[in-house]
């Protein structure tokens, strides 16, 4: 929503916390994040507030208009949505962790194999001249922004190519906010702060 100017408010709420559910549980039935709040209808889950903000936005193109990009985007945002879970439970999310490697699991491994391959598929079909997966910023390179800051985290050796991906993501203004937003929280979940 920052990368296509769509206007929001943000509600933080500190994860890992005893209340967290609870406060979750005020803004959606799932108890679970995100969550995107326009008046009196409630839309959880990322992959179904992307189609709601491509719905609602026709303007804007939040997916590819190319029918085969598009669905090739919604296929890798799928993907990541629903799997590379060797990579979830190995290098967990944590923006403030000073970059430094860690050894990777088998799963991992491959997982990242994966998300190699699917990118450069995406650009080498679709990209062109662009800077992102399928040329310009889609919803797919939100998608995978969490992983681009895992990948940075924990320095996993990706080739040039992705390498050179992960720095145009991490150059959007939006990385920028959402890396300081990560920096100025003051609630820590331990688990994560000792990997």
């Amino acid at each position: 929503m920052r990368i296509f100017g769509i206007p929001f408010a943000e509600v933080t709420v500190p994860l890992g916390q005893p209340t967290t559910r609870d406060d979750i549980l005020r803004y959606t039935p799932s108890g679970k994040c995100p969550a995107l709040i326009d008046g009196d209808l409630t839309i959880w889950d990322s992959l179904a507030i992307v189609e709601y903000l491509a719905e609602t936005h026709p303007n804007l193109a939040i997916w590819p208009k190319d029918k085969a990009a598009r669905a090739m985007a919604r296929s890798i945002s799928a993907e990541m949505h629903a799997g590379f879970m060797g990579i979830r439970s190995h290098l967990p999310m944590n923006m403030r962790r000073p970059v430094s490697a860690r050894p990777l699991t088998p799963d991992a491994m491959e997982n990242v194999a994966r998300i190699e391959e699917a990118w450069a598929t995406a650009r080498k079909k679709f990209g062109g001249k662009g800077s992102f997966l399928f040329g310009d910023f889609s919803a797919a390179d939100a998608m995978y922004a969490p992983i681009v800051s895992r990948f940075h985290t924990y320095d996993v050796p990706v080739s040039a190519e992705s390498r050179s991906y992960m720095q145009k993501i991490m150059s959007l203004p939006g990385w920028a906010e959402w890396l300081r937003g990560a920096m100025d929280e003051s609630w820590r979940i331990e688990r994560f702060e000792e990997i």
